[in-house]
């Protein structure tokens, strides 16, 4: 429990481990500890899964986050290590604060360190009106895939809430950098891989083009996730559905500003034991030299994207 509970960027109590628990049903003594047990011997028997010394966290978050069921969190964790062998551009880079310092320039994002009253995690992404490379949306996924790593051992959350400030971002210039596979295949990896779970998705911005980039990501998505999709024109608008207390000072809130929480994430990111965690987590793929084909067709085959690179005997 000390790798959440003194956690310098999340503030987790026992109490809140207890109702996350209670909520998936595994609240009741050695309930997690046994359904943890199942996926450590799942895992061994899989020849294909290369990584076979999860930790015990890191199964304990697979399991909050498809609900308590090991069914679920077997095919999660199968579905990450697969989509780490087919989609390898998105796990190219492991340090935020030498590699990726061009997304710096362009925005913050933030993990807001207190949960809301029903233990979701309120992630802020506040954009520059700097324009955008070619490359920015894409270092933008790396970076999230390298925070993804290290929620997924450090944060015990019943899943998340998305704010997008775009107030100083031209959304069509956006939208011309924007590759929707990418942007499919990037969710892809963060629901079904690292089992985001999204409570909502807000887009901060007066700008009428939001419904056109809105429209084009429904899109791509479940629609699930398509209806908890919102644009909100002010602050004023967002305090109605997220909890002023819970943002930022600069954002009429009580946390600390974006500057601070910001520089303090990208810290933790790049620590020297944070880098070679994500280092040997990008490995933590599948052989699927050792899967029978008509499996791997049976569960991957609509994914998006090409996998001609793929060879499966």
């Amino acid at each position: 429990m000390e790798t959440f509970l003194k956690n310098p960027l999340f503030r987790v109590s026992l109490g809140d481990i207890y109702e996350i628990r209670k909520i998936h049903n595994l609240e009741k003594p050695g309930r997690m500890e046994q359904a943890v047990n199942i996926l450590e011997s799942w895992i061994l028997k899989q020849d294909h899964i290369i990584k076979k010394d999860f930790s015990k966290v890191y199964l304990e978050l697979a399991l909050i986050s498809n609900k308590g069921s090991v069914e679920k969190a077997k095919k999660q964790i199968d579905r990450l290590c697969t989509m780490k062998a087919l989609l390898p551009k998105f796990f190219l880079k492991t340090n935020v604060k030498m590699e990726l310092q061009d997304l710096m320039r362009i925005g913050k994002l933030v993990a807001m360190p207190t949960l809301t009253d029903d233990f979701y995690r309120i992630i802020l992404v506040q954009i520059s009106n700097t324009e955008l490379r070619n490359d920015s949306l894409m270092q933008y996924y790396q970076y999230i895939t390298i925070l993804a790593e290290y929620v997924k051992t450090h944060d015990y959350c019943n899943g998340i809430i998305m704010i997008y400030d775009c107030r100083q971002l031209d959304l069509f210039d956006l939208m011309t950098k924007l590759n929707t596979v990418e942007l499919q295949q990037i969710i892809t990896i963060l629901v079904e891989g690292y089992g985001a779970r999204l409570k909502g998705i807000h887009m901060l911005t007066e700008s009428k083009a939001i419904e056109l980039l809105i429209n084009i990501v429904k899109q791509i998505v479940s629609e699930k996730i398509s209806k908890r999709i919102y644009s909100q024109r002010s602050l004023e608008d967002l305090y109605k559905e997220i909890p002023k207390k819970l943002l930022p000072v600069d954002y009429g809130g009580k946390q600390r500003s974006v500057d601070d929480l910001h520089d303090d994430l990208v810290k933790e990111l790049s620590s020297p034991e944070h880098i070679e965690y994500v280092k040997m987590m990008f490995k933590a793929c599948t052989d699927e030299s050792k899967r029978h084909a008509a499996k791997f067709n049976e569960e991957y085959m609509g994914m998006p994207g090409s996998f001609r690179c793929l060879s499966v005997d």
